[in-house]
């Protein structure tokens, strides 16, 4: 799609309508590794939670937009959205999205607009990926494809170009190694109490910088672990006093490849998926009260921060010295986890997180992991390193109500 601008999407009859969509279910699995559960199982039970959760009939759905990536690959499996279709006994559209790691917030994006266009009333939409059915050396290859092709052919991955971005931003500002160690941390103990985590495990500052290194600085406790898991949203056109209001959803591209760019610290489709979302809003930074980021690695964590306005170039590291993104402080940040420790099911991640933030914004969670007087939460999942970006808001309905 062809944006007019850095803030806004082009206008249009989709675009110009009143509709805001609002999401009335969710549901998702566990995060873990499994053997004994197919990809098509978990998108199911994942549907099946949302259809539970929000009252709605199978049948009412317009229009399903699954996220995966790799299906193919992984399960050498093809036409999953027809067949969870057909499973969940719906008889609308039915599509299949892929956008790297950004596959599950890019269906939820297709999901909004056919909703908010006219083109569906109630749609569902479920991202999931079954990374663990492969391999490890097929799996490490599907994911090294996501880089540019020249830097695939000099054999530079994600890990690298993560820690490379760590070692710049350290060596540049005030932060140390033990801060940066300090967002893991962090997501793990968000992760304790969260039954659908991937990692329910408690870690220490010792534990990541002792970890075995993977690109220096990184190590292995700074990165995302691959999981099997889905997730599943039903979008609907109609506001309920409990529901969740969808008041943006923007894509971004950015430069593809990470040589090209001017600043190995700049995300460029973060920071413009970022500025249509407050735009078409109607809001700041400063009115956001909770943030699912998107941390693969570490160090995505406060750059992202830094891109979505949310901390200048080089202080966001501040923000976790001071505790400003605890789950108490002041701007929860991946108060479910993260990828880091809930868990990163590609093609599911974009839509678990969007879900985090409808379990916080209802307060459906309990008290040790319910961000407190939350009106406003915001979600960035992210392609690749930064190649495109799908930033979402939501609001509480009934603080308006």
């Amino acid at each position: 799609m062809v944006y007019t601008d850095a803030d806004s999407r082009p206008t249009g009859e989709s675009q110009s309508c009143d509709i805001n969509p609002s999401i009335t279910g969710v549901g998702m699995t566990t995060f873990a590794k499994s053997d004994d559960r197919n990809l098509q199982k978990l998108l199911r039970v994942a549907s099946e939670r949302a259809f539970t959760d929000s009252e709605i009939d199978p049948k009412e759905i317009d229009s399903i937009h699954v996220g995966n990536m790799a299906a193919k690959a992984f399960n050498n499996r093809a036409g999953i959205a027809n067949t969870l279709a057909s499973t969940i006994g719906t008889k609308g559209i039915a599509h299949r999205v892929e956008n790297t790691s950004a596959s599950g917030a890019s269906a939820f994006l297709e999901g909004y607009d056919a909703v908010r266009s006219g083109r569906a009333e109630t749609a569902l939409v479920v991202g999931g990926e079954k990374m663990s059915a492969a391999d490890t050396e097929t799996s490490t290859e599907v994911i090294s494809r996501i880089t540019h092709k020249q830097e695939y052919n000099q054999g530079i991955t994600l890990p690298s170009f993560a820690g490379l971005a760590a070692d710049r931003y350290l060596e540049k500002y005030d932060a140390c190694r033990r801060d940066l160690a300090e967002v893991a941390v962090k997501n793990h103990a968000n992760a304790l109490a969260n039954p659908y985590a991937h990692f329910n495990k408690q870690i220490h500052i010792d534990d990541v910088v002792e970890s075995p290194v993977v690109a220096s600085p990184l190590r292995l406790y700074d990165c995302c672990p691959m999981s099997d898991g889905a997730a599943a949203i039903i979008l609907t056109a109609n506001d309920k006093d409990d529901s969740i209001r969808i008041t943006a959803c923007e894509g971004a591209i950015g430069t593809h490849a990470v040589a090209d760019r001017s600043d190995p610290l700049r995300i460029e489709s973060v920071r413009t998926a970022g500025k249509r979302a407050y735009t078409r809003a109607q809001i700041s930074p400063d009115d956001i009260d909770l943030a699912c980021i998107h941390d693969a690695f570490s160090i995505l964590e406060w750059l992202e921060l830094e891109e979505l306005g949310f901390a200048d170039s080089g202080e966001a590291w501040e923000l976790t010295r001071k505790g400003y993104t605890d789950i108490g402080g002041d701007l929860p940040i991946n108060p479910g986890g993260g990828l880091k420790a809930r868990g990163h099911p590609l093609g599911a991640t974009g839509v678990s997180q969007i879900i985090e933030i409808v379990w916080q914004l209802r307060r459906d969670l309990p008290g040790e992991r319910t961000a407190i007087d939350s009106q406003r939460g915001l979600a960035v999942n992210v392609a690749g390193f930064g190649n495109n970006a799908i930033c979402t808001i939501l609001e509480a309905v009934w603080w308006y109500v």
